[in-house]
């Protein structure tokens, strides 16, 4: 069995997810195994392509039916093995020493459930940039390194999510059995975080960037704050949150939850070009995200 499960969700660019495969192959921690999980991409050219590489590491699954990102979320959780695992997105890159920092810094904290290391954006180009969001989820985050546990890691999560899911390693007996929740397809990576360190998981911050996150316009979270979608389970979300928080007897997190303000914040500056597009079912949700 290898040591790490690297889970690559696929359904989007092909020449993009050629780049990711390459940067996982390139990694100089080498005990791991790499499944492309496909789902049910209209194009015959990733398995093709991964099968001409040769390299016995490297596995093509492709789902009888689309499940969706969550649905292929799941899938991809439940066919881990290895004692640790990541969700690389399959446009994403990571740096040759990524699997090599992370996993010793998982092996060095046996506590640890989550390991965060650190991360540059680019776009389409490959170009690292500094959108305004990511600029605010660096003024969000923890120094580093640092590690984070209960309600203190919860709080800072629903002030404002500073992680980057697609570089995030796993310990597989602690994230395994709690899995994604269903329904979910925005915030299914917070919710699975806080769910960890609501069972008693800690989470390790690394410094040192070690992996490049892609942001474009047409990812799903993108297209879905544009029209709204996304505040919408975000509000629901955070509802939902609070709620729980309150019980556990988190009253900090409970009311980071309540006012989960980066959410907010993110809603009011989409407000103004709804307005002017005269989009007014998208202001509409905007505007209730932004005053609730």
């Amino acid at each position: 069995m290898p040591a790490v499960d690297v889970m690559l969700p696929f359904y989007g660019d092909v020449d993009l997810l050629k780049a990711a495969v390459r940067s996982v192959l390139d990694q100089t921690f080498t005990d791991f195994r790499l499944v492309v999980v496909d789902d049910q991409y209209p194009d015959p050219e990733p398995q093709r392509w991964l099968r001409s590489l040769g390299d016995p590491r490297v596995h093509h699954l492709r789902n009888d039916v689309n499940l969706g990102v969550n649905g292929n979320f799941r899938r991809c959780v439940d066919l881990v093995e290895a004692p640790v695992f990541t969700l690389m997105g399959c446009d994403d890159l990571m740096g040759p020493e990524h699997l090599a920092t992370t996993v010793a810094a998982i092996e060095s904290h046996p506590d640890v459930a989550v390991i965060q290391s650190g991360v540059q954006v680019i776009d389409a180009d490959d170009t690292v940039v500094r959108p305004l969001g990511d600029r605010v989820k660096a003024a969000m985050a923890p120094a580093a390194p640092t590690v984070l546990r209960g309600e203190d890691l919860v709080a800072s999560l629903y002030r404002g999510n500073w992680t980057y899911f697609p570089s995030l390693v796993w310990r597989s007996a602690v994230c395994k059995p709690i899995g994604f929740r269903p329904g979910l397809e925005i915030v299914l990576d917070l919710a699975l975080l806080v769910d960890v360190a609501q069972a008693g998981g800690a989470l390790v911050l690394t410094d040192g960037v070690t992996f490049s996150y892609r942001r474009h316009t047409e990812s799903v979270s993108s297209v879905q704050a544009v029209d709204g979608r996304r505040f919408d389970e975000e509000r629901a979300f955070f509802r939902g949150e609070a709620q729980r928080c309150a019980e556990m007897g988190w009253p900090v997190a409970a009311r980071a939850a309540r006012r989960h303000l980066t959410s907010r914040l993110n809603a009011a500056t989409l407000l103004p070009g709804a307005l002017l597009g005269r989009q007014w079912p998208v202001a509409v949700s905007l505007g209730r995200h932004v005053v609730r």
